[in-house]
């Protein structure tokens, strides 16, 4: 179990850090955070198992995405030794979304994140900062359940979450066009009775 205090906090130049676990920090996105996340998102490395190699981005298509408003994720970015090394977002899901994964009840929060530094890939950040963002949810949030649907062939992500606690619940033939054809994907949940 991880043991943190969960205080939000301005920081000096203004960010919004939500948490903090060793090295890694997680605050909330700013508007110059635009720049990592075009570069992030237009590497073919990265954008084979986020979005998609053929969907590169641009500023334009950041700013639509990230910056729009009106949407209902908090989105943030990930940062380790002070630089800016990935992505993190989450969102509570409403009634529909629940039924989409065959939820009745909870309060239920959903997670996408990404390493964009591919050079701290295989590191064991993403597994620091799924779990930390699980205890987040927990304990701010009072999420009863975390979950998350990565495609089947994403075999890095899903073993990274089964070492965080996610369990595989269902799959989900056909969820996510990625590269020209649909995929499938697994539906993944944390539930808070495995803390």
């Amino acid at each position: 179990m991880i043991v943190n205090k969960w205080k939000t906090k301005i920081g000096s130049t203004g960010e919004m850090t939500l948490f903090q676990k060793g090295n890694v920090n997680v605050r909330k996105l700013k508007e110059e955070d635009k720049y990592l996340l075009a570069k992030w998102l237009s590497d073919p490395t990265v954008l084979e198992f986020y979005e998609g190699r053929d969907q590169p981005f641009d500023l334009a298509k950041v700013n639509q995405v990230f910056y729009s408003s009106g949407d209902f994720k908090d989105k943030c970015l990930v940062e380790f030794g002070g630089k800016g090394i990935g992505y993190i977002q989450f969102y509570q899901l409403d009634d529909k979304a629940k039924n989409v994964y065959g939820l009745t009840n909870g309060n239920v929060y959903g997670i996408d994140q990404f390493i964009g530094e591919i050079e701290h890939w295989n590191k064991g950040l993403g597994t620091l900062l799924v779990t930390s963002m699980v205890q987040f949810l927990i304990e701010n949030k009072k999420a009863d359940r975390v979950v998350m649907d990565p495609q089947t062939s994403n075999m890095r992500a899903i073993r990274c979450y089964e070492k965080c606690g996610f369990k595989k619940v269902k799959l989900l033939p056909n969820r996510e066009f990625h590269e020209g054809e649909y995929k499938d994907c697994w539906f993944m949940e944390y539930c808070k009775e495995s803390i």
